[in-house]
């Protein structure tokens, strides 16, 4: 490959990059945009309704392969779908009622630092010292994020962050129980599954809420919200998203989750003059060094093109889960 070939393979990977972490970053403001016109989780199910159809009829087109065979098959869909999809965006979508955009992506930028030490708990994957240490700091960042007032602990904003927490607990962890379940059918397939068994969830866990469709107010911003999370931050977002996973690895892929905030932060100032505090940055700082130390090996070969050191014993089962948590 010439010289001229990889610094213009690199660009194109840039770019989609910066158009993945704005269409993911993006979608917080699009949900809290949402929130205003439809109960959460309902608007959530239609969400994953509309998108796992627009994909499982891609598959249908482009792969050879769209249905589930074996019963691994269904259940590492049903998994994704279960945890991945129904509980994680419940969760957030829940969440951000209470919390701004940009706060709950800061939130949800520790998902790669939970999935490293869920790994390490269940896939029997070594966590050194520095990565425990790693671990705290995520923890801490949170803590500084969400600034717990000891005279309101019961605040409507702690409530928020940390059910937007445990969603992104819960898409660490559906991501680490899906890797043992590789199996042959094709991504856009198993995606397709998850999105609509998650959906399903979704819309029972709405009805079981008692949310109802005549809440629903079909107004111009009500369609845009949906629409863009549907086409964009769901379908477009995930061709890209495995063209970059092919191209560059699950590792670069997780940085895309620190970029997510500062989209986030700049279309809530944009568009609801929403401005993130002192606090806020602190926060999001500290996750991301956490995030530096859990993965620090990975990304040392990454960016230095040195052997990541792999302790004894540890497995190498990729983690990523291959979803978006947006």
């Amino acid at each position: 490959m010439s010289l001229r070939t990889s610094s213009t393979t690199a660009d194109r990977n840039a770019l989609l990059f910066l158009a993945l972490a704005c269409f993911w970053g993006t979608s917080f403001v699009a949900i809290e945009t949402g929130l205003e016109y439809f109960p959460p989780v309902l608007f959530a199910g239609v969400r994953y309704v509309l998108a796992g159809l627009v994909i499982l009829a891609y598959a249908v087109a482009t792969t050879d392969r769209w249905i589930p065979r074996t019963r691994a098959e269904w259940l590492s869909a049903g998994v994704a779908g279960l945890f991945v999809i129904a509980a994680y965006h419940a969760l957030a979508y829940l969440g951000q009622m209470h919390v701004s955009a940009p706060v709950a992506a800061v939130v949800v930028s520790l998902s790669p630092v939970l999935t490293a030490v869920f790994a390490a708990a269940m896939l029997d994957e070594s966590l050194d010292a520095v990565a425990g240490v790693g671990f705290l700091l995520g923890v801490l960042g949170v803590v500084i994020v969400a600034n717990p007032d000891p005279a309101n602990f019961l605040s409507s904003n702690l409530l928020g962050i940390v059910l937007v927490l445990l969603g992104a607990a819960s898409f660490a962890l559906g991501s680490v129980l899906t890797a043992p379940l590789r199996t042959t059918l094709p991504t856009e397939s198993m995606q397709a599954w998850a999105m609509l068994i998650g959906a399903a969830v979704l819309l029972a866990v709405s009805a079981a809420r008692g949310e109802s469709v005549a809440a629903v107010e079909l107004t111009l911003p009500a369609l845009v919200s949906l629409g863009y999370l549907t086409l964009v931050s769901g379908v477009v977002s995930y061709l890209i998203y495995f063209a970059l996973l092919d191209r560059v690895g699950a590792t670069e892929i997780n940085l895309v989750g620190y970029l997510q905030p500062v989209a986030a932060a700049v279309t809530g100032w944009a568009l609801f003059g929403q401005v993130v505090d002192a606090t806020t940055l602190v926060g999001f700082l500290v996750i991301f060094l956490g995030f530096g130390l859990v993965t620090r090996e990975t990304l040392r070969a990454r960016l230095f093109g040195r052997p990541a050191a792999v302790p004894d014993g540890a497995a190498t089962t990729r983690t990523d889960g291959g979803y978006d948590a947006d």
